[in-house]
């Protein structure tokens, strides 16, 4: 469990998933399953001090560690929570929900409560975009099994599905609309 948190940094191609997102200044994120923070800190740069970044991970470890290193002076938020529950957010608060490699452990009953918490938290017509490791075999990641095509994750979720890049040898992102 130690380095679930750096699972994916370093397989990502991040220039790609930060193009696609079109992160502007001001927005608010939330970095579901943030592990060791490596994406907030990339999104914080993007929204700027106007923006805010929630870091959200039910690691207390990751999260402490995650708020030692930031500090006090950061957009950054970092918070210990579970996105298939509800959180403090604010209803119609956050701009982008973003999960990366996570969706994949989630029980049926842990996806209708994520879908339920992403759109009570996300605005009018703001994006979720997850990440998947793609449903074949690969060196590393979950049995092949637990995973999700595009297509079984666009059926899994009602949001509004817009694109699919891939994002890394073995990775995909689906980016959803809320409407």
């Amino acid at each position: 469990m130690n380095n679930m948190g750096k699972f994916s940094e370093g397989l990502l191609n991040n220039k790609i998933i930060i193009i696609n997102l079109n992160i502007s200044p001001g927005q608010t994120i939330l970095d579901a399953g943030c592990g060791n923070g490596y994406m907030a800190k990339k999104f914080s740069k993007l929204v700027g001090n106007t923006g805010k970044i929630y870091a959200l991970d039910p690691d207390n470890r990751l999260i402490a560690s995650l708020k030692k290193e930031i500090g006090k002076e950061s957009n950054i938020i970092a918070f210990v929570g579970d996105i298939t529950k509800r959180t403090e957010l604010k209803d119609s608060s956050v701009d982008l929900v973003y999960l990366s490699t996570v969706f994949h452990i989630f029980s049926d009953i842990q996806i209708a409560g994520f879908e339920n918490e992403v759109n009570r938290i996300l605005k009018h017509e703001a994006q979720l975009a997850i990440i998947n490791i793609n449903k074949e075999d690969t060196p590393f990641g979950p049995p092949v099994e637990m995973r999700s095509s595009p297509e079984e994750l666009r059926n899994r979720l009602s949001f509004v599905p817009k694109k699919l890049i891939e994002v890394g040898e073995h990775f995909y992102m689906q980016l959803f609309t809320k409407i």
